[in-house]
């Protein structure tokens, strides 16, 4: 019988722990098939954060290795410095990147390191019971916001892509979604692009993923997947903020 289909060589059989609806499966499935085609697998090191995909080194079928909340950028450092010639990549949320992480992503764009980042932004604090996150919209309810953010009393939401692309040593980053086939399309080909890049030694990768969070935003999954097309994409725009390559010719 001919294999129509299969889970991913770049996966193991853990089950995953995320809520119905999460697109963290989806975005670690997209991961894996990219670095098995594209033959690094093998050589691969993952840096896990704190958050929801806290476990993610029990999915990868990868050396995984587990930071601290927010420093994985630095962790990856370290790695990636001693083993130049491996891939190497942080997978983070938003509360771990753009809060409590911000100096060490910030930092490690401007060096220009060679790693690549998978970023995940659903807008809210997941793990931790759905705090407003410095991606939450203008008027999105959190526990901590529960008449909606302000943006006279938090600022506006950090748009992570388009600040790290003004760092020299940030060669590509995208933002791109997973809600449905031709966007999950476009993300893997990014995320392909980004390792790439990182393995041609060009500097510092990024790809941010627009996510849904179903449990803490008080959605069904099919209506967060909407809420996303309609509310979080018109603030985070898909597509590409950064790239060298494009830049170059």
């Amino acid at each position: 019988m001919a294999i129509v289909y299969q889970k991913s060589a770049g996966l193991t059989d853990k089950q995953l722990h995320y809520c119905p609806g999460c697109h963290h499966g989806i975005i670690h499935k997209l991961v894996a098939e990219s670095l098995v085609e594209l033959g690094l697998l093998d050589d691969a090191i993952g840096v896990c954060p704190v958050g929801c995909s806290v476990f993610a080194y029990n999915y990868f079928n990868c050396d995984m290795q587990e930071a601290a909340h927010g420093r994985a950028p630095a962790v990856a450092t370290g790695i990636k410095r001693t083993h130049p010639n491996q891939p190497i990549f942080t997978y983070q949320g938003d509360g771990d990147l753009a809060s409590i992480g911000t100096a060490e992503i910030v930092h490690a764009a401007m060096r220009g390191e060679k790693f690549t980042t998978i970023f995940v932004n659903n807008a809210i604090y997941g793990m931790t019971g759905g705090q407003m996150a410095p991606t939450t919209l203008i008027g999105q309810k959190a526990t901590t916001c529960p008449l909606g953010r302000t943006k006279e009393q938090a600022g506006m939401p950090i748009r992570m892509a388009e600040m790290l692309a003004t760092l020299d040593g940030c060669v590509y980053a995208e933002r791109v979604c997973v809600a449905d086939m031709a966007n999950l399309n476009k993300a893997k080909k990014a995320i392909k692009k980004a390792f790439q890049l990182q393995m041609e030694n060009k500097g510092f990768t990024f790809v941010e993923v627009l996510s849904t969070c179903p449990t803490n935003w008080g959605m069904t999954p099919l209506k967060a997947v909407e809420w996303l097309k309609e509310n979080m994409a018109a603030y985070y725009p898909l597509g590409v903020v950064k790239d060298i390559e494009t830049e170059a010719k």
